[in-house]
């Protein structure tokens, strides 16, 4: 029986909010918010929480025991060799990366997307690499499916929602080729970095990344300062008693209150090619 894995990378060295996955947010840490909201995506079999053997991430270990949350340590700048060793001893088929800096992440979207990469959404807008791939014998359509693409790439949903789906195959194929910092610090960016912004050129892997109707990509739902920080605060306020709220209806919200979606904006979203320089250590 296969098994579909979300992996939830998390640690606490942030350069930029260091800590920022257990801040408080609603009465809970934020890092709760994202594994309750990973583990309403009816597709997802299992949410592990990837963190670190450093010891700056024991609490993290800690409140994973307190919460019953599986949790595995692994390397701190080698997130690639983590998830790899995360879904080695979980027997993953398919891999959901999803990251601890987004309180909003949405079980919808999560399985909207698996659905895409499993190719049951053949309506959905969107753009796919190397449309001549043969997929005879494959197991699934694509290798990687992901809600969106970091920049230098656009997006279309807003960040803090993202989801990435791959292959075991794929992963481990990552695993063992990709030499970059970047690439093994992202995990997944040996599987599309090599595609054209417009996904013209040939490349390793066949990717889809799908689109909503509706260009929302510059509404910014992550945390990654304390000013995003927050943002979603106020956002969470709004729905106290509501746990189950998706991101249309933080959409609704911001739609009322467009301040609200403006407090960080000027905020300045990593490069794909961004990476820790503590890893060149």
């Amino acid at each position: 029986m296969s098994q579909t894995l979300a992996i939830i990378q998390a640690r606490t060295t942030s350069s930029r909010l260091p800590g920022k996955v257990l801040q408080d947010i609603s009465g809970q840490p934020m890092l709760v918010h994202v594994v309750e909201r990973t583990l309403r995506a009816e597709l997802v079999d299992q949410a592990v929480i990837a963190t670190t053997i450093d010891p700056s991430d024991e609490p993290i270990a800690e409140l994973c025991k307190k919460q019953g949350y599986a949790c595995f340590r692994g390397s701190l700048h080698d997130v690639l060799d983590r998830f790899y060793q995360v879904a080695c001893q979980y027997e993953a088929d398919v891999i959901v990366r999803i990251t601890a800096d987004c309180p909003l992440i949405d079980p919808g979207l999560i399985d909207l997307t698996l659905r895409a990469f499993w190719g049951e959404e053949q309506g959905l807008p969107g753009r796919i690499s190397q449309r001549q791939w043969n997929t005879e014998g494959k197991a699934y359509p694509f290798d990687f499916t992901a809600n969106r693409l970091p920049p230098p790439w656009s997006r279309t949903y807003p960040i803090g929602l993202d989801t990435e789906i791959c292959s075991m195959a794929a992963l481990a194929r990552a695993w063992r080729e990709a030499g970059q910092i970047y690439q093994r610090e992202h995990v997944m960016p040996y599987l599309y970095d090599d595609i054209g912004v417009n996904f013209d050129q040939p490349c390793r892997f066949r990717v889809l990344q799908i689109d909503h109707e509706q260009d929302l990509g510059s509404l910014r739902w992550t945390v990654d300062t304390p000013i995003d920080l927050e943002v979603v605060r106020q956002i969470f306020s709004h729905f106290i008693g509501r746990p189950d709220f998706s991101w249309l209806d933080v959409v609704e919200l911001i739609k009322r209150d467009p301040a609200l979606g403006e407090i960080n904006a000027n905020v300045v979203h990593k490069n794909v090619y961004d990476f820790d320089q503590r890893a060149k250590d």
